[in-house]
């Protein structure tokens, strides 16, 4: 069998063939990049290499002023400040996700600190000069800022109330029920207070409420009237009082006269009295047929 006829009837190895001289030759470049690597590692170690340079920072456009630039990170952080207040300031969804107000939860504690972080970086004003270091490090805070927001609400919206007892979860549900009749403009103003007390009973050692959350709680609670509404709710009230008064007592009834009596000189006859004959009831004077005629003296 000549070459040719090896290669026409067995013309299809050159594809197995093709496919294993590629993975040799891949093997054989990685394990060259390695010894390269190590290479440089060593020299690096027997201090004859400076260390590589840091990576460059990506290109900023020119056209781009540095007011703009701060402008737009100091928006990108007042909007994760925002969304971090929505749940400082709200105690329904505190009571919802605890975690976002635990600073002993760890995901917590790191968007805290980098909270921290980018407000000591941040500027007084876009307008104020900043050096190109500086607007890259608060660069760089405002994003650790917000992407430890973002993990740390996913968490707790994870977690919900499932670090607490069963206990504790029955007192964080009676809360959230009454903290439902605490906000309703519907219910009376007596009914909003006592629900308001006993939302502060239920959280009192549960949850740390901030004097702010407290301030924006009370306010909806109290639910202040307007002037107008204000006096004619006095008015009626202070009629409604005076209905409710109770009448001033009657005078009491005076003791009748005492009945005199008759000197003792004077005889029995005279101090006797007569009574007086039956009186008849008078027949009507239009009486039919009846005439009336005058008696002749006796």
């Amino acid at each position: 069998m000549t070459f040719f006829d090896f290669l026409g009837h067995y013309w299809w190895l050159v594809f197995p063939l093709m496919g294993v001289g590629g993975a040799v030759l891949g093997r054989w470049d990685q394990l060259s990049r390695r010894r390269h690597e190590r290479r440089l590692e060593m020299l690096r170690a027997q201090g004859r290499l400076a260390p590589a340079p840091a990576a460059a920072p990506p290109p900023v456009e020119e056209d781009q002023s540095d007011a703009a630039r701060l402008e737009r990170l100091m928006a990108a952080h007042d909007a994760v400040t925002h969304r971090w207040l929505e749940y400082e300031l709200d105690v329904a969804k505190l009571i919802a996700y605890p975690a976002m107000s635990d600073g002993r939860q760890p995901l917590t504690a790191a968007f805290l600190r980098a909270k921290k972080v980018a407000d000591n970086l941040r500027p007084d004003s876009p307008k104020e000069h900043l050096t190109a270091r500086a607007i890259a490090e608060y660069r760089d805070a405002v994003t650790d800022y917000e992407v430890a927001f973002d993990v740390a609400e996913r968490d707790a919206r994870r977690l919900k109330d499932s670090s607490f007892s069963e206990t504790e979860r029955k007192r964080l549900d009676t809360a959230k029920q009454l903290l439902t009749v605490a906000v309703d403009q519907a219910a009376t103003p007596a009914e909003r207070q006592l629900a308001y007390r006993r939302v502060r009973e239920e959280l009192d050692g549960l949850l740390s409420i901030s004097d702010e959350a407290i301030d924006v709680l009370e306010k909806k609670v109290a639910l202040e009237l307007p002037a107008a509404d204000r006096g004619a709710v006095s008015a009626s009230a202070a009629a409604g009082v005076a209905d409710a008064a109770p009448p001033a007592p009657a005078a009491p009834p005076q003791a009748p006269a005492a009945a005199s009596v008759p000197p003792a000189s004077a005889p029995l006859a005279a101090s006797a009295s007569v009574p007086p004959a039956a009186s008849v009831p008078p027949r009507p004077a239009t009486a039919p047929g009846r005439i009336v005629r005058p008696k002749p003296p006796v």
